[in-house]
């Protein structure tokens, strides 16, 4: 609806340079928020979109996804009248409008009050785990339930699944306790369920609890983000306070157990894991990983389902020394607890740090687990500096090869990542990067010079991204270095956000209605200097080693929408002549690895891991339940023949590293490092791949 009054929206030019002042029709702040919302978007983004029917479908199907995942609230009338607005969200969008909004939170809200009589009264009632029924716990499976009946129905065997996971995790504890000593009580198999069920409760009443709390702010950021979400899975639209729970992830991550986590669809979700922290130490929380539960030590855990960002991290923080315990759902949908003892982050382990590899060959490896700099301007610490200084020291024990370890880097400083390829390469074009509607600017290497010019292995994961995905790129295209990943293809991050503060475009007659919030926007592109986009395909490795994870899809395209994969125009450049031939090093190691019984085992993970991912129908049958975590138990196990030192991997630190047996610190530090090196199967395979290379 068009209001009197017009409202002056000026846009500085210096920080978005493509839009000119304009006018929009100002109503309350939600119709401010949506009107500069989408001429930012419209003006700034790489790939900007129309917004007609198409649009509207494409925001009616997102916004429906994540206001209701797990399919426990809506039923399918609900949807059905909800569907009548599906081609005229667009409508909304353009006159400021908030009609189909408005009606879903009506419902929504609805169902919320009427669910909670659902679990409040099945709960009182012991379920049956003899009966052989099953459960699908993979929402985008299930269909919305027909009526309230069929919905009451799935919220029953919802919370059975929860009673029966929480029953078998008693059962295990107090198996373990016995173990220990023999005045420990066992509690019968009923005793458990009663206690067990209590536990459901109280979980389902801090869930609701929370359900309550969310008001029309956080709704209509939902709403915001189902629109930006069309352009791309990294614009989005922040709230004031999800702009300051953003800032905190990012900014925080030296405290508790370092990891910066993004909330996602009611999800807690693992974006990253920090160098040197006591997660990246602890090993087993990965990015992609979903925490369900938090834990304080031995604690009762806490549902952090639907909880709130700030909320959730203030519950994984703690002091140094204590433990918490995360349930996380792995990508391949299997659920474990993971231990860890929360610390500071021991800020030597995120810089770069080398070692030899003794064996056929001489070989350095250098771990570079992020793309730091400097941003303050102060002369502090560089990666492309402080890489330098590592292949010197290399260069100074004359090893005979070079193996860069990027896996699991996501990225960081792109100056660093030019100085950096810069190091191997005597001069030229290192990446392209582009903004819509503008010519592709070079990003070069102008120093001539080499500072190491021999044999370079590359290894790379799905989780190595952006500013990793350059380095590779480049190593690639040149065919300066052999690429080697543990997945068919790096994370496809090819793309690059800014921040906007929305209240920067509203005149002073309007702040009143600050504050609007913050909107990221992806506004330029990453291209290999061949041309094509890192975007979606990332970095394919020249030669692949199967892990266990290597048959699941993941990375960017696991995304909504994410931008397409295209190409320029290439770079000027001259690829070099490699010494060996990439074919007879690849049969080569696929031969070695076809004859590994530690990839064998990875094989058999990786098919195991793949088939349960699918395979996500569960059984409400106690005995039927038990076998088939049994199973899952088993073959988890058998990944443990895997935690041991590999023969022949022989770990030696440099001579200019070396520092006195008195500094009891460095030398546990150091003494880990090597343990976890010897243990790596992949390293040892890349060495062999070195090893023949001229």
């Amino acid at each position: 609806m068009l209001k009197s009054k017009k409202l002056l929206i000026v846009i500085p030019l210096a920080a978005l340079a493509l839009i000119s002042a304009t006018y929009i029709v100002q109503s309350d702040k939600e119709e401010a928020i949506d009107q500069i919302l989408m001429q930012s978007l419209n003006s700034v983004h790489y790939s900007p979109k129309v917004v007609d029917n198409d649009f509207s479908e494409k925001v009616f199907k997102l916004y429906i996804q994540r206001l209701d995942y797990n399919k426990k609230f809506l039923i399918q009338s609900d949807i059905d009248e909800l569907k009548k607005f599906e081609k005229l969200v667009d409508d909304d969008i353009n006159k400021g409008t908030f009609n189909f909004f408005n009606r879903s939170v009506e419902i929504i809200n609805s169902r919320i009050d009427e669910a909670k009589t659902y679990y409040t009264d099945i709960l009182t009632k012991p379920f049956d785990f003899s009966t052989d029924e099953t459960i699908q716990l993979d929402a985008e499976k299930l269909n919305y339930a027909k009526d309230k009946n069929a919905l009451k129905e799935e919220w029953r065997k919802s919370l059975k699944y929860q009673t029966l996971s929480r029953v078998i995790e008693m059962m295990d504890i107090q198996t373990k306790a016995k173990e220990k000593s023999d005045t420990v009580k066992i509690r019968s198999k009923e005793e458990l369920e009663i206690e067990a069920r209590k536990r459901i409760l109280k979980n389902n009443d801090d869930y609701f609890k929370r359900l309550k709390e969310i008001d029309r702010n956080d709704r209509i950021a939902v709403y915001f983000n189902a629109i930006t979400g069309i352009y791309d899975p990294h614009t989005e639209f922040f709230a004031p306070k999800d702009k300051a729970q953003f800032d905190i992830s990012m900014s925080g991550q030296l405290e508790g157990i370092g990891a910066q986590l993004q909330e996602k669809d009611g999800y807690i979700k693992v974006s990253s894991i920090v160098p040197g922290s006591a997660s990246y130490k602890q090993g087993q929380l990965k990015p992609g990983d979903i925490i369900l539960k938090v834990a304080q030590g031995s604690a009762e855990p806490v549902d952090v389902v639907d909880m709130r960002m700030d909320d959730a991290v203030q519950l994984i923080r703690g002091k140094k020394g204590t433990e918490v315990r995360l349930t996380v759902k792995k990508p391949d949908a299997s659920v474990i607890i993971i231990p860890i003892i929360r610390d500071i982050v021991v800020i030597e382990d995120t810089y770069a740090q080398s070692v030899i590899i003794q064996g056929k060959k001489k070989i350095g490896y250098i771990k570079l687990p992020t793309f730091y700099a400097d941003f303050s301007g102060k002369s502090g610490r560089s990666c492309s500096k402080d890489m330098k200084k590592e292949l010197e020291k290399l260069k100074s024990e004359n090893v005979e090869g070079i193996i860069l370890d990027l896996r699991y880097n996501g990225g960081g400083s792109l100056p660093d990542v030019v100085d950096m390829a810069g190091l191997f390469i005597d001069k030229g074009p290192i990446c392209q990067v582009k903004q819509k509607d503008a010519a592709a600017q070079v990003l070069e290497d102008r120093d001539q010079g080499v500072v190491y010019s021999g044999p370079l292995t590359v290894m790379v994961n799905s989780n190595s991204a952006s500013a990793s995905e350059i380095m590779a790129a480049a190593m690639q295209d040149y065919n300066r270095g052999l690429i080697v990943g543990t997945s068919p293809a790096s994370f496809g991050k090819g793309t690059v956000q800014r921040f906007f503060d929305l209240d920067d475009y509203l005149p002073p007659a309007y702040a009143n209605i600050k504050p609007l919030g913050s909107v990221k926007i992806t506004t330029q592109k990453f291209y290999r200097i061949n041309g094509g986009a890192t975007q979606l395909k990332g970095v394919i490795p020249d030669i692949v080693l199967p892990d266990p994870y290597y048959l699941l899809d993941q990375g960017e395209k696991e995304q909504d929408y994410p931008m397409a994969w295209d190409e320029i125009a290439p770079a000027k450049y001259i690829a070099l002549k490699p010494a060996y031939s990439i074919e007879e090093l690849r049969a080569h190691s696929e031969e070695r690895v076809k004859n590994s019984s530690g990839f064998a085992i990875l094989n058999d993970a990786a098919k195991r891991l793949k088939k349960q991912k699918d395979n996500t129908v569960v059984s409400l049958n106690f005995d039927k339940y038990v076998a088939e975590q049994k199973t899952y138990k088993e073959d988890a196990k058998k990944m443990e023949a895997l935690d041991k030192e590999i023969e022949g991997l022989e770990v030696i630190g440099l001579k200019a590293d070396a520092f006195p047996e008195s500094d009891t610190v460095k030398v546990s530090r150091n003494k880990d490092w090597y343990k976890a090196i010897k243990k790596d199967i992949y390293l040892n395979e890349t060495v062999s791949i070195m090893n023949e290379m001229k």
